[in-house]
Parts: C-alpha cells; structure tokens; sequence
C-alpha cells in the first residue's frame, strides 16, 4: 500500500510508504483521502501523525505521471488532487506533520494541511510548481498564504526556491526544528498528550479557528459561541472545572 494507517494508544499515523521519494501519484492520493477520512470517523484515533518516514517527507508530485496528463485529464483530475488533501485538513482533530527530509511541492502542500509542524534541523521545504511552467495545485497557493503572509507566501512561490529547516521556523513554515532522529518521537509525543485531552472541546476549537480564517471573524465569533455553550453539557467540561475547583489547573482526565 502507498499510505497505512497505524494506531496506538489514542494516536493515528498517516504513513506515506512509496520509496524512494514519497512521490504523490494518483494512487497515493486517493488512498491518503480514504485513510483520513477513516481517521476522522474512528473513535480511537483522537490525534493524528502525518510522516513521510526517517529520510523523507514527499518530494512533490509524480512529475512522470503528470506529464503524460493533458489539459483535459488535468481538468478531470485537479479537483480529486485538492480534495485528498482537504480531508487531511478537515480531520476534526489536532493533526501534526513530521517532516523529514525534502517536502516540496505537494510535499509541503501536505505539511500545510497540518495544525503544527515539527520539522528535522536537515529538512527542506518549497514549493517549486514555478519551475515546471506551473502553479501548486493542492492547496498552496491559499494554505501557504493564510500561514505565513501573502507576501513571503509569493516570495516561495514565485522562486521555487527551498528554505532550510530553521528559515522555515523564521517564517512560520514550520513550528519546531529537531534533530532529524527525534522528529517523529517528538511528533507522535505532541499527538500523545492531545490524545488524553477533552476530544469534543479540542474538535470545537479547531473549527472555530479555521471557521473564522476562511470565512472571516463574524462567522468565526458566532461558531465560538455557539460551540462555547454547547461544551457546557459535555461531561468532559464537567471533570474538568471539578477538576480545577477540587485539584487545582492541569490535572483532569476526560472521558
């Protein structure tokens, strides 16, 4: 299989496994769709690892695959292209990218797909459609500028050009730089802890956030409350102000 899904303890890993590069064909898309829709629905994935593996994340697209694609296949295949990556997106909980080695092109298209980024202190990240004669196709152009700024979101775009590991963090790209042996130590350890956390509360908060970027802060304020009130009959909100009350902050377990 180009894409597993491996669970344990509460924690999802999104596995590309298409050696040597993680190149993004047609196949590992729609198996990457499959598997985060079914990591969305599952009950016992309450975090979610995406990780390319010890020596890479994904080097872009299968330029091979694409070339033999005319305007009319592209035309056909752009929107299964986006939509794979949307699913990881739209995953309703916090998802983590652990990023070795190369994520370019969908690669990092992938990574933006994520809530945080902990990325290898070797890796290299960009987006480099421009030097095909293309644009990126799978979300870069809106998730890359929503992350870092139009203007340094223009600045790879336009230059194809590859950032290392800690310009990346400079810019916002990535949020943690690591040595590359600890980068899905530390990712699977953030996704852990999220895990144990309040599942219903942790899904409110990501929707409102990306809620309010897409749609604006009116929008945003209005899923806030509704979602802020509606925790009030969780028991999850329960155990945790009987917690703080009896226990002091921190100290809750949730259902």
């Amino acid at each position: 299989m180009t894409v597993h899904l491996e669970v344990a303890d509460g924690v999802g890993t999104l596995r590309l496994d298409r050696p040597p590069m993680n190149a993004l064909n047609i196949a590992i898309q729609d198996r990457l769709k499959e598997l985060a829709e079914e990591a969305a629905e599952r009950a016992d994935v309450r975090a979610v690892v995406v990780y390319g593996g010890p020596k890479v994340f994904a080097a872009g697209a299968d330029i091979k695959e694409m070339r033999d694609m005319d305007h009319a296949a592209m035309v056909e295949r752009s929107r299964g292209l986006q939509d794979s990556f949307t699913a990881v997106a739209r995953i309703p909980k916090p998802v983590v990218a652990a990023i070795t080695g190369y994520a370019l092109g969908g690669g990092c298209e992938l990574t933006l797909c994520a809530d945080y980024r902990i990325a290898a202190d070797s890796a290299k990240i960009g987006q480099p459609e421009i030097l095909l004669g293309l644009i990126p196709g799978a979300g870069g152009t809106q998730r890359l500028a929503r992350l870092i700024g139009p203007s340094r979101a223009k600045d790879l775009i336009f230059t194809g050009r590859q950032v290392s590991a800690d310009e990346a963090l400079t810019l916002g790209l990535v949020d943690r730089v690591v040595p590359a042996a600890e980068v899905y130590e530390q990712a699977h350890a953030w996704a852990a802890r999220l895990a144990k956390g309040p599942a219903l509360a942790l899904r409110a908060a990501k929707e409102a956030v990306d809620t309010g970027l897409d749609a604006g802060i009116d929008t945003g304020l209005a899923v806030e409350r509704t979602w802020f009130a509606g925790l009030f009959a969780t028991e999850d909100r329960e155990r945790g102000m009987r917690s703080f009350v009896e226990e002091g902050p921190g100290k809750a377990r949730f259902s």
